[in-house]
């Protein structure tokens, strides 16, 4: 219950970040790191530290477990965002470019207004403030020009690969493989 509990009080937080930032051009790489790692990370770290404990495994598989989700979870939600322009409704059951109508500045938009050209930045930044998908074709191809879904995928492996690391402690066996591939899993779905 405690694991719980303090996971609902940070997924509340980062809630609450991310709710400040709507709209907000400005926020940075490291504030948007911070929301996914509050909302969906500590989604994924609560699940896999409550049942390391539950099943009264030696401290050291404990941290392991929880380690790997917050690893998990940061690579599946930045896999999620990078959907968010290059995937489809169908497939992803979700309408593309929904951050994107809320003003939710997701880590390609912050991306691409950093490493893409004055240009590219001005019309992000101006979708980010008013909302709304008006300009998604053309952000879409700006996101994709700037490198930023290269970038965010690129990321979104590496988080992968460190929830994999984590996984060194625990012994070989099924359960072991199929959580590493769980996290293959979830950044294979960037194309």
């Amino acid at each position: 219950m405690e694991i719980i509990s303090q996971a609902t009080r940070v997924i509340a937080e980062g809630e609450v970040l991310q709710l400040t930032k709507v709209r907000d051009a400005s926020t940075t790489e490291a504030t948007y790191m911070e929301v996914i790692r509050g909302k969906t990370a500590m989604l994924f770290e609560a699940s896999t530290h409550s049942a390391a404990v539950l099943a009264q495994a030696p401290a050291e598989h404990i941290e392991a477990l929880r380690t790997y989700g917050d690893n998990l979870g940061i690579a599946f939600q930045l896999v999620d965002d990078l959907l968010d322009y290059r995937g489809d409704a169908e497939t992803l059951g979700k309408n593309v470019g929904d951050d994107l109508a809320e003003g939710k500045p997701t880590l390609p938009l912050i991306v691409t207004m950093r490493d893409g050209t004055p240009e590219q930045a001005a019309l992000v930044r101006k979708a980010i403030q008013k909302g709304g998908i008006e300009d998604l074709a053309a952000i879409s191809a700006a996101v994709e020009a700037s490198g930023a879904l290269d970038y965010t995928a690129k990321l979104a492996q590496d988080y992968a690969q460190r929830a994999i690391n984590c996984l060194q402690p625990l012994p070989a066996s099924g359960y072991r493989d199929a959580m590493i591939e769980l996290a293959n899993f979830a950044v294979a779905r960037t194309t």
